[in-house]
Formats: C-alpha cells, sequence, structure tokens
C-alpha cells in the first residue's frame, strides 16, 4: 500500500474544502510524511492534478531512491529555491497557493510575493500537522518499533548501571545504547538527574553521580529510524536508603510520592477514549495530584503526540480541548517535582484505540520494579 500517496490525497481533499487551489509543502518534516524523502532544502508542489518537488543536485540519486516515481525537478546553482519554486507554480496555471505559515519567514514570504504577485498567497499553520494526528498502520508499525528498541536500550543502561557513574556519563551511554539496540539514535537528549536534580523537568547532565542520590530520573527516547518514541521512569537506588516504606522518612516520602503520580497516570489511562477531550484527560491526573496535595508541584501537561517529532500534536493540557480519535498516539506522563528535593514522572505511550486505549509502552512502573536490588554489583 502506498501510504505517501494516501496522505496526499487526504491533504488534496482538505485543500478543495479550503478553496485553495496548490499548496506548497516547505516544512521538511512534512515534505517527509507526505513523500518519504529524508533530505532538506526541497519543496514539495501540490495540487489536486499536479505534484512537483523541487530540489537541488546534491539530492538527485536520493529522491529516485526514496521517492521512485515522483517527479521532481532539479533547480540549477545558479537558481534559488524560491525562483525554481515560483517557475514550477506557474506551470502549474493556478490562482492560489498555501504555504506554511509556520515554516515561512517574513522575508521568504515577501519574496515570493514579489516574484509571483499574481497568485493569492494563502497563510496556515496546520494543514498537514492535523493529518499527522491520526497515525496509520506504516507510522504505529514504525513507532511500535522505536518503542521497542528503546525498552531494550533501557534495559542495557538498567543493567550496566554503576555508583560512580555520572548523570553525562549515562545520557552519553544511553545514546550508544540506542544505537546498539537498532536505533539510528536517541530522539532527543536524554535526561539523567540524580536525587534533588530530578526536581527540574528538564535537567541538563551534571558530574553528579548515581551514588550521591535515592533517585534517578531517566527519561529518554529512540529513532529508530525516523519515527520517535518516548519514555520515563524512575529508579530507586537501594545502596541509599532503608526500603522499608515506614522505617525511613526520606523512603517513605518518596513511596508516597511515587504512588501518587502512577494513580495519576493510571486515571488518565482510564479516562482515554475516542471523543473525549485532550483537556478532559489531563484533568483525570491533576486531580489526583491536586487531591493529594501536591497540585502545585506539577506545572507542565500532561502529554503530547509524537512520530515523525518528538513532540507534535495532539497536546494534553488544561487549555487543549482536541477531541481524541482512533490512531492517535501521545505520552501520558504525570509528575510531581518538590524544589530542594526531587522530582518523579512516568512516562509511556499510548495508542487510542476504536474501543479504548493500549499502552504501547510495556516497562514495568510498580514500586518494586523500580528498586535498584544490585547496583554496583
Amino acid at each position: 500500500m502506498d501510504y505517501f500517496a494516501l496522505r496526499r490525497e487526504r491533504l488534496i481533499r482538505q485543500l478543495a474544502e479550503e478553496g485553495v487551489d496548490a499548496l506548497m509543502v516547505s516544512n521538511p518534516v512534512n515534505v517527509t510524511y507526505l513523500t518519504g524523502f529524508t533530505g532538506d532544502s526541497t519543496v514539495l508542489l501540490l495540487c489536486c492534478d499536479n505534484l512537483l518537488l523541487v530540489s537541488d543536485s546534491r539530492y538527485t540519486d536520493q529522491l529516485a531512491e526514496e521517492c521512485p516515481g515522483l517527479p521532481v525537478h532539479i533547480r540549477s546553482a545558479k537558481q534559488k529555491l524560491p525562483e525554481a519554486v515560483v517557475e514550477a507554480l506557474k506551470g502549474f496555471g493556478i490562482r492560489s497557493v498555501g504555504f506554511e505559515s509556520s515554516a515561512v519567514t517574513v522575508a521568504e514570504f515577501e519574496l515570493f510575493g514579489q516574484l509571483a504577485p499574481q497568485l493569492d498567497w494563502k497563510g496556515g499553520a496546520d494543514r498537514v500537522e492535523r493529518l499527522r494526528m491520526v497515525k496509520d498502520a506504516s507510522e504505529l508499525a514504525q513507532i511500535r518499533t522505536a518503542i521497542d528498541v528503546a525498552e531494550r536500550a533501557f534495559t542495557a543502561f538498567r543493567s550496566l548501571l554503576h555508583p560512580e557513574d555520572t548523570e553525562k556519563d549515562l545520557c552519553d551511554a544511553l545514546e550508544h545504547y540506542a544505537r546498539r539496540a537498532g536505533g539510528s539514535g536517541t530522539a532527543f537528549p536524554p535526561i539523567v538527574a540524580v536525587g534533588e536534580r530530578a526536581a527540574l523537568p528538564h535537567a541538563p547532565p551534571t558530574n553528579r553521580t548515581v551514588a550521591s542520590g535515592e533517585l534517578l530520573l531517566v527519561d529518554w527516547g529512540v529513532s529508530a529510524p525516523l519515527y520517535k518514541s518516548d519514555l520515563t521512569r524512575v529508579l530507586i537506588n537501594r545502596n541509599n536508603a532503608t526500603f522499608n516504606c515506614t522505617a525511613s522518612a526520606t523512603t517513605a516520602k518518596l513511596y508516597e510520592v511515587y504512588s501518587v503520580v502512577l494513580q495519576a497516570q493510571e486515571a488518565a489511562l482510564r479516562t482515554v477514549r475516542p471523543g473525549v477531550s485532550t483537556s478532559a484527560i489531563d484533568a483525570a491526573a491533576r486531580a489526583v495530584i491536586a487531591e493529594a496535595g501536591y497540585g502545585e508541584f506539577f506545572g507542565h501537561g500532561l502529554g503530547h503526540g509524537f512520530g515523525l517529532q518528538i513532540h507534535e500534536a495532539p497536546w494534553l493540557r488544561p487549555n487543549s480541548d482536541t477531541p481524541v480519535q482512533p490512531g492517535m498516539v501521545f505520552t501520558l506522563e504525570p509528575g510531581i517535582y518538590l524544589p530542594g528535593w526531587g522530582g518523579v514522572r512516568i512516562e509511556d505511550d499510548v495508542l487510542v484505540t476504536p474501543d479504548g486505549v493500549e499502552r504501547l509502552t510495556h516497562l514495568p512502573r510498580d514500586w518494586e520494579a523500580m528498586l535498584l536490588h544490585a547496583l554496583g554489583a
């Protein structure tokens, strides 16, 4: 099945409803989504009866390899990309052309207007992105692969932890494990935070060692090769705590916070089903955290879509009312962040199904599974 052609057909129908004759796609991620081409400096021109990729000689062979059968115009070295695009559009015989206002600069927009003043240029921020929210079978297969690779990378990461490892060491190691497990690399710079540094949701890595804290927050994902995954787990260092949850005040607090975050994620999971708004899913998790007295320490949205990009629509947050649909894939990642103490975030990837939800990630989340029983052994 040609999924790229099906995506283009959906987009063309959308353009017809909008009253736009053609679309200029210049965001490289959207070009990839619609054609399979993975390079840059290439524009896709699309209308009901015409299609053209405008590129340059660096990509002649790559375009033939990744987009067999698609018409391509290779501009000369003397011709700038906007000039080649306008020249091609003139051959389309159209009056209006849509463009991606989130990908075209003001200077570029002004230049296109100067080069083709006869065309009506109509901006739009999310024509392709709306299509990308619902994943097709090809995308879901690639996302499942990216999750599998990420989980295998984490298994290696966890088994090879040593007390003297630093946050920086472990971020570097995750990149290595991701590639060894079959990925093209991590989907984003990994977050590894020890102890109280876990209170920073996006903590940059330092030379703080694993042995210096009771908890280790790990946020990572993999590209395999184009589609992403995104997970977070908190590991508990037995070497530094008494793991009778009533014997140690510090450990009791950690157990309490972890339990609240896990309950919040479970509440969100129970809420996910077609037609429910993204804000309602966020609210389900947020209510659990607020009821436990930690509402002010959960400051970010519950989750986000991912696919070709690690952050894309839909967005799960209080002010986002997108109805979820079967085929949407997003994270559920509630967290509690206590300055000077530490933080807990549990993140899993889920798929909306016709009947409800499927948790795509399989790593355990229960307290016992988080204990590092043999750190440094």
